[in-house]
């Protein structure tokens, strides 16, 4: 049987295109790093160079990623419970199905990351920045996002109940059947938010900015209006309301 001869491009092509040999759990930190289903427990990677990493289904409960620079990284499935990320790098990072209960990303910059069906319960994104995150349905309940940046953000059938959005930013948000029972958004922006079907029962709304908003059968059952700025907003009956709407649709 004669052998086919390949042209020495395509075997050079072979030769410098082999596919990269797995990081082992016990590589340092380093841009691009592949930890899968690693052991990372409370290690101290403050300001590590992670851009890129790949840490899915790996275990960091506890660890202190704070100041690290994460843009990119993979943290799909990935324990985070407790880890610290105040100041981190987070952009466009991707934690579906992550588990961050606890977790603080204080004045984290994470723009366009998606944390789709994510675990947040009780965790701490207090002056983060958000915009055009994704979160669609993930648990923030009891979550605090005090002054987040949040515009363009999908928090889409989120669980957002008793989550304190005080001064948050979610211009153009969409909030579309997200559960905010007892939710705290006084002076929030909402301007433009989709908040049709969502559940506000009992959600404080004090002087929040709800321009343009949309209320289309939303929940708002004791909900708390005082101030709230409703000039244009399209309340729960299709109804427009009237500029000059301060803490009532006119």
């Amino acid at each position: 049987m004669k052998l086919l001869a390949l042209p020495a491009g395509i075997l050079l092509m072979f030769m410098t295109h082999a596919p990269p040999a797995l990081a082992a759990c016990d590589d340092p930190p380093a841009r691009d790093v592949i930890w899968i289903n690693c052991d990372k427990s409370g290690a101290d990677l403050g300001a590590a160079d992670l851009r890129g990493a790949i840490l899915t289904r790996s275990n960091l409960e506890g660890a202190n990623l704070s100041r690290a620079r994460l843009s990119g990284a993979d943290f799909n499935f990935a324990n985070l419970r407790a880890a610290r990320l105040t100041d981190a790098r987070l952009d466009k990072a991707r934690f579906v199905s992550a588990d961050l209960t606890g977790a603080d990303l204080t004045d984290a910059i994470v723009d366009g990351s998606s944390f789709d069906r994510a675990v947040l319960t009780r965790a701490t994104l207090d002056r983060s920045r958000l915009r055009a995150a994704t979160f669609y349905q993930a648990d923030l309940s009891d979550a605090t996002l005090r002054g987040a940046e949040l515009q363009k953000a999908n928090l889409s059938q989120a669980d957002l109940s008793g989550a304190d959005l005080s001064g948050a930013d979610l211009s153009g948000a969409s909030l579309e059947q997200a559960a905010m029972e007892e939710a705290r958004l006084g002076k929030a922006v909402l301007r433009g938010a989709n908040l049709e079907k969502a559940d506000l029962l009992g959600a404080d709304l004090s002087e929040a900015d709800l321009t343009g908003a949309n209320l289309v059968n939303a929940e708002l059952s004791r909900a708390r209006l005082e101030g709230a700025v409703l000039d244009d907003a399209q309340w729960i009956n299709r109804r427009r309301c009237r500029p000059g709407s301060i803490g009532e649709c006119r």
